[in-house]
Parts: C-alpha cells; sequence; structure tokens
C-alpha cells in the first residue's frame, strides 16, 4: 500500500484528501509547510506526494519545482507530485512545474482516488487539458 505525503494548511483540505485515501496498509506524512517537504521526502520516503496549491509562503508549485530541483542534483529521489488547484488558470503554473498531475477543487473521492492511482501508476492527470500525444492516461 502507497505511502503518500500530504501538504496542506488548510484543516478541509487534508480532511478531504485522507478521508478519500484510506484504506487499508495506506500511511500518511502531514506536512504544514512547503519547507518541510524535502525533508520528510528524505526522511519518509513517500510513494506519491499530494500538495496543496497554498501552504502558507511556499506553495504546491514552488515545492514541486524545488522537488524537481533536488532530483535533478541527484540530492532526491523522483516522486510523483499531485497539485490540488484553486481555479482552472492555475493549470499553467501546474504544468510547468513539473507536476505529475494535478485536480482542480473542489475536490471530489472519486477524482482524487483515480489521479493518485494513475500517477502511481507511472501516468499522468491534468485536468482541464486535451489529451497529449503518448500519454499514458488523463482525466478531461
Amino acid at each position: 500500500m502507497p505511502r503518500i505525503l500530504i501538504a496542506t494548511d488548510a484543516d478541509r483540505v487534508l480532511e478531504d484528501v485522507t478521508e478519500a485515501l484510506t484504506d487499508e496498509g495506506v500511511t500518511f506524512t502531514v506536512c504544514d509547510t512547503g519547507q518541510a517537504v524535502v525533508g520528510a521526502i528524505r526522511d519518509k520516503k513517500p510513494d506519491i506526494a499530494v500538495l496543496d496549491l497554498q501552504i502558507g509562503n511556499m506553495g504546491g508549485i514552488a515545492v514541486t519545482m524545488d522537488l524537481r530541483l533536488e532530483e535533478s542534483g541527484d540530492r532526491l529521489p523522483h516522486v510523483p507530485v499531485i497539485v490540488l488547484l484553486d481555479r482552472k488558470a492555475d493549470l499553467h503554473l501546474a504544468r510547468r512545474s513539473g507536476a505529475d498531475g494535478w485536480l482542480v477543487k473542489p475536490l471530489d473521492a472519486l477524482r482524487l482516488r483515480k489521479a493518485v492511482k494513475t500517477v502511481l501508476a507511472g501516468g499522468t492527470w491534468t485536468e482541464g487539458l486535451e489529451t497529449p500525444a503518448g500519454a499514458t492516461a488523463t482525466a478531461g
């Protein structure tokens, strides 16, 4: 079962994500600041990270970019990232950040579970974009 890192400082987002993804054997690591994510990934070695767009002064986009920089410098392994966007207008930010997927709030359990399953299997989950050529999985 997967180890899931959740980064958010919003109690409602944390509740929505943990309720949707709680299953037998699933473990959660929760970070309430973006700055804590890199250290948590080093220590806990999650299978996937679910990042809220707004997390204090270092949100999900900045955290994703930081993770990708650490990965490119061989300081961290690749950890798939799903960013939880506030609105469709944020799609371009998520795409440019190196995120493996994103969902636009409000969240629902079915979409979130499908997104996590798809990204864990090596696919992408890109709500609001047309299916790119050669993509393994995309939500529209």
